[in-house]
């Protein structure tokens, strides 16, 4: 039994040898027999294979976007990043910008009035240890700063140096409540006392009740003794309303502040007078009014008809 079972597998490798060994001759000879063959699997195997990209696709699908989500979320970030510092450089070329054009305004003032100035920057403002109106400048004492000096911006008077540090200094505006400057109105000698009430606006108690004020008048620094705390000519503000009321001691008027006390980016300090008092030199010009456009309407006359005869 054992020996019939072995040449039965003997057979059979050779039958599987002659076989393949035909096959190949077959295929060397380009016999249609075998592509026949093979477009018959093809045939029989397309449907499964049509089934599994079926139930692959999505598979395949979902991969493809998780990678594309994730290029995309990268991409995004950096052009959020790229937008930001766009954005940051926006900024500060138009913060810069603004302070040029301040700057620019202050040597024209200051070289009107032959006012000696050193410009500084503005670091900071209020005050970390009260409730002032104060700004914080990069410069001090090792500039030349000392207390009770001038304070002026592009349009006018700022403050006065309160506290002086070796690189910087403590300024206290003029929209301080406890802030009080000498003025004078241009175009007369009548003078008051103008003080800071917390915003653009200030209070005037003029010393001689017989003056008359207006609205729209110009309001100039006085002067202090040896030019400390104020140096004269600087202009301080105008007046917006006038107090007419009866039987009051002195005459009082609300006046509007040339400086935007929010907006200063860069100021100067005076620390040198003028040798003359500049007077009304520095009183900001009028606005020119826009002219309105005159339109000339020509008017032809129509022909006036004439009679039929």
């Amino acid at each position: 039994m054992r020996y019939g079972g072995g040449n039965r597998s003997r057979l059979l490798l050779i039958i599987l040898i002659v076989s393949s060994l035909f096959l190949i001759t077959l295929d060397l000879r380009g016999v249609q027999v075998l592509d026949g063959l093979r477009s018959g699997s093809q045939t029989v195997l397309s449907p499964f294979q049509k089934v599994g990209n079926t139930v692959a696709s999505p598979f395949k699908n979902f991969l493809s976007d998780v990678t594309h989500l994730g290029r995309t979320r990268n991409q995004l970030e950096q052009l959020r990043a790229e937008n930001f510092n766009l954005r940051t450089k926006l900024i500060n070329r138009k913060n810069a910008d603004a302070q040029l054009k301040q700057y620019k305004s202050i040597l024209d003032l200051a070289g009107t009035a032959d006012y000696k100035i050193l410009s500084a920057k503005v670091i900071s403002q209020g005050s970390s240890q009260s409730f002032s109106q104060t700004l914080t400048i990069d410069a001090g004492s090792n500039s030349g700063i000392r207390r009770n000096m001038t304070v002026i911006c592009d349009s006018g008077l700022a403050g006065v140096v309160k506290e002086v540090y070796p690189n910087s200094s403590l300024i206290l505006l003029a929209s301080d409540p406890s802030f009080r400057i000498g003025v004078r109105i241009a175009g007369s000698q009548q003078i008051g006392i103008l003080s800071g009430q917390g915003s653009r606006r200030a209070l005037l108690q003029l010393i001689d009740n017989q003056t008359t004020l207006q609205e729209g008048d110009v309001l100039l620094a006085r002067g202090s003794l040896q030019n400390r705390p104020f140096v004269p000519g600087v202009p301080v503000g105008s007046v917006v309303s006038v107090d007419n009321s009866a039987g009051a001691v002195t005459q009082s008027a609300t006046v509007k502040f040339y400086t935007n006390f929010s907006a200063l980016g860069v100021v100067a300090v005076v620390v040198g007078a003028p040798k003359t008092d500049p007077r009304d030199a520095l009183v900001p010009a009028k606005p020119r009014p826009t002219p309105i456009p005159t339109i000339t309407v020509l008017v032809t006359p129509s022909p006036s008809p004439t009679a039929t005869k």
